[in-house]
């Protein structure tokens, strides 16, 4: 048995020592001259430590008494270090401490600063990816080996820019927790370089019509709910970008549509430039899009919403899922459809370059044409328009057909209105005119 008088007497040496107090209690002397109290135990046939504290913040008195209560647990079948650490899992999340309610705080701070969407995007890939493992760890105790375990698995299913995106959502709810006083490091900045790199340049793409024709016909006639084949069909036809441009769409952005002229009108903050509004004159075979899907139309309007909410739009995945499970992973992106068109569009008609640029929605490289050359060539635009859904859809069944094909059914708590959260007509949805 020990004495304060013994303890304090206790010297360092060149490698750390322990002297035993009885009854499993032991004092490791470090190096260093610090002395820490350990508990050591069997459980299950397996020798474990608890940790109980540094003398002399821990008395000799309060050691032993530390070591009489994990005995008693062990009576009664507990391991002492598994409650210690549930302990200390709730009294983090009784003080908000956790990484999953640092990484909510952080999140709830930036809403004003986002869309709807954005926000419920970036919830959702903490949700689905980073909580799981890190949510209820206390945030401190989070380390960049931990953080990149997460972002690998991400990485493994082929999600690389994704992994990169979670990296930065992760880093910024480090950043709170530092300016909130509950974290001294951000462990998700130091593993920034050790990701895979995003591959930039072209986006994999089918750009001959017999190709694009096939690939249309195999991703409709896969299971897939409605509204994500009808998505796919008219990103394919307008050539616009997949993700706030398509999916943001509303019908009141729909410019007579029963019309000679039926044209989308992007409103300027969805667009890429953010300039002015980008005008999508619209094929008839793309009228027709829109009118298959105005069963599936709620009040707020929007054009491709999940089945569970007319508020929200499918997730930026989806079309892309369902051009995967038809076969074409690695062959062809929903980005890809402008690659396709520019290719065949460009190579039928030279001469006009910059109207299918225009079409696009692309800048002018020169800044002196960019600034004074604003012609829309909106009635070749048309032409061009109508041409490539005549050719695309040579062969291929009416948009109203793609409502009776086979369905794929829907989860039951979809994280974030993917794929299979959209398509059938919602309860109470209603025609909007």
């Amino acid at each position: 048995m020990l004495t304060d008088r013994q303890i304090r007497a206790l010297k360092p040496s060149e490698k750390l020592y322990r002297v035993r107090d009885g009854g499993g209690l032991v004092l490791q002397v470090m190096p260093s001259g610090s002395k820490l109290w350990h508990y050591r135990y069997q459980i299950g046939g397996k020798e474990r430590t608890l940790s109980i504290g540094t003398y002399p913040d821990v008395s000799l008195l309060e050691a032993r008494q530390a070591r009489d209560a994990a005995r008693d647990l062990l009576r009664e079948g507990r391991d002492p270090s598994t409650e210690k650490r549930l302990r200390r899992l709730a009294a983090m999340a009784a003080g908000g401490t956790t990484f999953e309610a640092i990484a909510r705080g952080w999140h709830e701070s930036q809403r004003t600063r986002w869309t709807d969407r954005h926000a419920a995007d970036v919830l959702a890939s903490l949700q689905a990816d980073a909580f799981p493992t890190l949510g209820r760890l206390p945030i401190a105790d989070i380390t960049a080996p931990m953080v990149l375990a997460v972002l690998r698995k991400v990485e493994a299913r082929g999600a690389v820019e994704s992994a990169h995106r979670l990296r930065q959502r992760i880093s910024a709810a480090f950043v709170h927790a530092i300016g909130e006083g509950v974290a001294t490091t951000d462990p998700a900045a130091q593993v920034q370089r050790l990701l895979k790199p995003v591959e930039r340049g072209r986006q994999p793409a089918i750009t001959d019509l017999d190709g694009l024709r096939q690939m249309l016909r195999d991703a409709e006639g896969r299971p897939a709910q409605p509204v994500t084949k009808l998505a796919l069909r008219f990103l394919a036809l307008t050539v616009v970008r997949p993700g706030a441009e398509l999916l943001g769409a509303r019908l009141a952005e729909i410019e007579d549509l029963d019309g000679p002229e039926p044209s989308w009108r992007i409103p300027a903050p969805r667009t890429k430039t953010k300039r002015a509004d980008h005008l999508v004159p619209l094929a008839p075979q793309a009228v027709e899009v829109v009118q298959a899907l105005m069963p599936f139309i709620g009040k707020s309007g929007l054009l491709f919403p999940t089945a569970r909410t007319t508020r929200r739009a499918i997730s930026n995945n989806a079309i892309g899922y369902l051009l995967n499970r038809a076969g074409y992973h690695g062959q062809h992106v929903p980005h890809g459809w402008r690659a396709a068109f520019s290719t065949v569009m460009n190579e039928r008609h030279r001469a006009d370059r910059a109207v299918i640029d225009a079409m696009l929605s692309h800048v002018p490289k020169e800044r002196v044409e960019a600034a004074y050359n604003r012609a829309e060539h909106l009635a070749r635009r048309r032409e061009l328009a109508e041409e490539w859904a005549g050719l695309l859809l040579d062969g291929l069944p009416a948009a109203e057909d793609l409502l009776r094909g086979p369905r794929r059914p829907l989860r039951r708590a979809p994280p974030s209105g993917g794929e299979d959260a959209a398509g059938t007509p919602p309860a109470r949805s209603r025609r909007v005119a």
